[in-house]
Formats: structure tokens, sequence, C-alpha cells
């Protein structure tokens, strides 16, 4: 177990620098900046977010904020991916320890996104890179969470609310999908992997929804603003 950690030890912590500085670049600012001048937290909202930036500054800011956010998760998990990969056949070591590594990067990345430390740790609320996680660690998971948040949505017509139900479901569809499917079905994993997996997945989850619970209060009284609703909510 030594010779484990010593292997992994300082990749790992490498990596957690590396996602977390890359989830601290906050395209939403970066991208209001440009084309407003104004700082997205001072907008809207407040919430330095996808969502945000399509309110308060337009679609063009939006979608880059949207496809830049989602690049850098990429990014992130992608290096990861490479380098345990490297590592693991260059020291005969499980390959499952990649897995456990990309949900790490992924959460990383989530938190630099939510506290940035370029731009006073005041970011977004992670909702765009942690489903970013979930497509490249898992596309089960993902499409698993999607539809939640589709169906959630539609009913509501609240991204916050389609948020936070997709990141409710989160460790539920990790836990199906990876005991059923993996462990109990085909017996590629461990129930060892199957717990921490899921547990990996119920904390970026929670944050999340932390990260929601003005919106939550918002939904309770009636004042949540609705994507496609009239103005009388928000």
């Amino acid at each position: 177990m030594l010779g484990l950690f010593q292997i992994f030890a300082l990749p790992v912590l490498a990596i957690m620098v590396v996602s977390y500085l890359l989830g601290s670049i906050s395209f939403s600012i970066i991208f209001t900046k440009m084309f407003s001048k104004e700082d997205i937290r001072t907008m809207g909202s407040g919430n330095a977010g996808t969502t945000n930036v399509l309110r308060s500054v337009g679609k063009r800011a939006a979608i880059l904020t949207f496809v830049f956010d989602i690049i850098k998760c990429v990014i992130s998990v992608l290096l990861t991916k490479y380098v345990l990969e490297y590592i693991c056949a260059a020291s005969s070591t499980p390959s499952y320890l990649v897995n456990y590594g990309l949900y790490l990067s992924g959460f990383c990345c989530s938190i630099g996104h939510m506290y940035p430390v370029f731009f006073k740790f005041k970011g977004g609320k992670g909702v765009v890179t942690v489903a970013t996680m979930a497509a490249l660690a898992d596309w089960r998971v993902f499409l698993a969470i999607i539809g939640v948040f589709i169906v959630v949505f539609a009913i509501g017509r609240m991204v916050s609310l389609g948020s936070v139900a997709a990141a409710a479901a989160y460790p539920v569809a990790t836990f199906f999908v990876t005991f059923f499917a993996d462990y109990y079905y085909s017996g590629t994993v461990s129930l060892k992997y199957v717990l921490i997996v899921t547990a990996m997945t119920a904390l970026m989850g929670g944050i999340v929804i932390f990260k929601h619970r003005s919106n939550l209060v918002r939904i309770m009284n009636g004042t949540e603003k609705k994507m496609f609703g009239s103005k009388k909510n928000g």
C-alpha cells in the first residue's frame, strides 16, 4: 500500500492542482466583460454561470461560456486519464485507479469553477463542469441524469430546479448503473469500487445542490424565474 501511495501521491496532487486552476478560469466573467464591459456577478441573479449570462448579456456570450466551460473540464479529465493510464501501465497497478482519478479531477475542476482563485473565489454553481465530468466518466450515468434534467425542466421550466434534480439523481444513477451493470451482472468491478464512485458523485451532487440553496428558497417562495415563463415570477 505504501508503494502504491508513493507512486500516485505526487501525480494525483499535481492533477488536483491543475484541475482546480483550470476550473478557476471563469469564462462567464471573461466573456461578459468582453461583450458588455460589466462583471456578471453584479448582473441579474449575480451568479457567474451560463443561465445568468444568457439572461443578462445575450446568446453569444452564453454559448461561448457554455462551450468553454465544457472544454476546460474535458482538458482536465482527459489530461488525468492519459497521465494515470501511463502510470498504471508503467507500474502494473490496477486500471480502475484511472477512473477514481477522473472523478477526482472533475471534482477539483468543478470546485475551481465554483470558487475560482483568479476571481476572488466567487464563481458559478458547477452544473456544466459536473455534467461534463459525468459524461466523460460514465456516459450511461450521464444519460440518466440528463434525462432527469430534461423531464424536470420541461415540467417546471426552471434551469435551477432541473439542475438540482439532476444533481440529486447523480449518485443514485451511479449506484444503480455500476452495481447492477458492472458489479452484479458483468463482474467487471468490485463492490468497493461501486461504493467509492457513488460516494464521490454524492459529494459532487451535494455541492451543486448546496450552491443552489438560494434558488431553492425562491422556488419554495414561488419567485424563481422560469426560462420561458412570464415575468411575474422574477
